[in-house]
């Protein structure tokens, strides 16, 4: 004897109720989130916009790599002080298939950096593409880069103590065009926020002090790096010490 046809109208309609349910809790969840952006940026006078989708494309390394970013939603643009004075930063969500992946920090220096960096937590199956090469093991990360010899000299233990602060929530920080970056778990409220933007401040204090031409091998001694292994790399955005503006990331002159 078969199902009855009115069983199977149940069962669709149950599995209905249960997807549209599941579709309002997501965006109420995403609007949740934006309003607390939002009231987070007018705290911090910085500014905020509900979506930017030419601002993920200054980027191809670290989670814009490994996600893809069709858009950049609930972007908040500013700047903020570090040890060596005001620097840029951007705090948004990658949109990625209409899903949120991670946040991604993004803190501004004053040089472009040599060599792309990136610096991926071990449990995290960071394999892509075009991955970079792996470098070998960088206290609780693993560095990836394409040029090794570039990247050892950027690489001091200075970097390497001050990238294992970040946490384990942080799946990876990178080194990028003139941006110091590292994405979050997608859940990280203001004050997660906060506390990683004071730590890649910094690293970019490290890798760009503000009172010296960029060296690294000169600001410390380099970190240990295996020689031999299997690891990433775009500008933009107002001069320091001005708010950045989301949907103008190109660099002023």
């Amino acid at each position: 004897m078969g199902i009855p046809a009115w069983i199977w109208f149940v069962i669709a309609a149950v599995a209905l109720v249960a997807g549209l349910g599941l579709l309002a809790a997501d965006r109420a969840k995403e609007g949740s989130r934006n309003r607390e952006r939002m009231r987070w940026a007018q705290l911090r006078g910085w500014q905020f916009v509900e979506e930017d989708e030419r601002l993920p494309q200054q980027w191809a390394g670290g989670a814009i790599g490994y996600f893809g970013a069709d858009a950049a939603v609930n972007v908040v643009a500013g700047s903020t002080f570090t040890s060596d004075g005001r620097r840029p930063v951007f705090i948004f969500d990658i949109e990625t298939e209409g899903q949120i992946p991670a946040v991604v920090v993004a803190v501004r220096c004053n040089k472009k950096h040599r060599i792309p960096i990136e610096m991926w937590l071990s449990s995290v199956p960071f394999q892509r593409a075009d991955m970079p090469e792996m470098l070998g093991p960088i206290g609780a990360r693993y560095a990836f880069a394409d040029d090794a010899d570039g990247a050892r000299v950027v690489i001091t233990q200075e970097l390497v103590d001050a990238a294992d602060q970040l946490g384990g929530d942080v799946g990876v920080a990178w080194l990028e065009n003139e941006w110091v970056l590292a994405s979050v778990v997608p859940t990280a409220g203001p004050s997660r926020l906060e506390r990683l933007l004071r730590d890649l401040g910094e690293i970019a204090d490290i890798v760009d002090p503000f009172d010296e031409d960029y060296d690294a091998g000169r600001h410390q001694a380099s970190a240990p790096v295996p020689s031999e292994a299997t690891a990433p790399a775009a500008p933009g955005t107002p001069a320091a010490g001005t708010p950045a503006q989301p949907v103008d990331p190109s660099p002023e002159s």
